[in-house]
């Protein structure tokens, strides 16, 4: 049954509240009417497309369950985490991350993306990176994704350090490794 435009933009922003991670194709179906037509009551109602309703979504999330810095002073976006545990981050290699002259990456910028994220999967309101061992495995090229994963392999209450290992993956292709001896002033 077609409803009025009215009725639909209502049951439309009640759906997507229920459902962020709705597709506008899958509502289109639901409501019998075009993709186009939901983009438009989406614009009307100033509700965000698929992709923004679920950064949106993460960032809560994650706020809450960051402690050590703040998540914009993270380096990528995190994807999940488990305090003192693991956590996953994206990092999209931009034109300002890259040498002009060969488009190949800053080594700065992949050290930060896994350095805030060993920062990050440390339980504790303050963590510092003590010391560090990294390589790097290959280059890599503007445009190309960059996926981070921190692993917590030791807790050693006794020194107040953690130890994490970050590997960051370019197409499952391993592109740098670091091993990171993070301060921590106390132990959950």
């Amino acid at each position: 049954m077609r409803r009025n435009k009215k009725e639909r933009q209502g049951l439309l922003a009640a759906t997507i509240h229920e459902n962020p991670f709705i597709t506008d194709e899958e509502l289109a179906e639901k409501f019998i009417v075009s993709v186009q037509t939901i983009r438009l009551d989406r614009l009307e109602l100033s509700i965000p497309e698929l992709r923004e309703r679920i950064k949106t979504v993460a960032e809560k999330r994650f706020e809450d369950e960051v402690r050590s810095l703040p998540l914009e002073e993270v380096i990528g976006e995190i994807i999940d985490i488990e305090l003192d545990q693991s956590a996953i981050s994206i990092f999209d290699v931009k034109e300002e991350h890259v040498f002009k002259r060969n488009k190949i990456a800053r080594g700065h910028h992949l050290f930060a993306q896994a350095n805030s994220l060993a920062v990050a999967v440390i339980n504790d309101e303050l963590a510092l990176t003590a010391k560090v061992n990294i390589q790097f495995k290959r280059s890599v090229k503007l445009h190309e994704r960059v996926v981070a994963k921190a692993k917590v392999n030791k807790i050693d209450e006794s020194i107040g350090r953690t130890f994490v290992e970050v590997t960051s993956y370019v197409n499952n292709e391993l592109v740098f490794t670091g091993n990171f001896e993070m301060f921590r002033s106390n132990t959950n």
